[in-house]
């Protein structure tokens, strides 16, 4: 299966299909952190380009409930969000036959421009992590992700995360178990 796995700089969830043995390649702005297939730059450069599943993960600074209530207060966020949710809605409207974009529960304004809300809403303790991180999945084409390993002992360590210069970026990053879920529940031929 031809996977491409969109905005995706760590690898984690490129690599986890790979290791079933899929053709995956990671894309994004950032160069990966991980050796291996990766498209650094624009997603729509290579989406049309015969995929048979894409795993998206589209920035969600401006579309994210908790950041709501920043919405308002400067200049230019309101037209920021509308950008990212237009670029999520692409993403979600593509023309490969599987996908999944997944993204932080959003706020009202995100979803009237997305079109809908979710169809999954999956937490790290789920699949073996021991921590809360509420994570939601637009699905076309692909089954709901069953748990694979639910964990006691539930952190917030996502969101206790002090400021930092790379604190966006690491609280991007996919769980490992969330990413080897993926990749064998949808990497299944069917």
């Amino acid at each position: 299966m031809r996977v491409l796995v969109a905005c995706e700089f760590s690898g984690r969830v490129r690599d986890a299909f790979i290791k079933r043995g899929h053709n995956a390649i990671s894309c994004d702005i950032l160069p990966t952190e991980a050796p291996g297939p990766h498209y650094q730059g624009d997603v729509f450069d290579i989406i049309h380009d015969g995929f048979d599943l894409m795993i998206a993960h589209p920035p969600c600074t401006y579309l994210c409930n908790s950041g709501l209530r920043w919405l308002y207060s400067k200049i230019g966020r309101t037209q920021l969000m509308q950008i990212g949710a237009v670029f999520f809605w692409r993403l979600l409207h593509t023309d490969i036959p599987k996908v999944a974009v997944e993204n932080p529960i959003p706020h009202k304004y995100a979803v009237e421009i997305i079109g809908r809300k979710y169809d999954q809403l999956i937490q790290p303790w789920q699949f073996g992590h021991g921590e809360t991180k509420a994570t939601c999945l637009w699905l076309k084409g692909l089954p709901k992700l069953k748990p694979t390993n639910i964990v006691s002992g539930r952190e917030q360590r996502i969101w206790k995360m002090a400021p930092s210069k790379d604190r966006q970026k690491l609280r991007s990053v996919n769980f490992h178990g969330i990413a080897n879920a993926m990749a064998e529940q949808w990497g299944r031929d069917e």
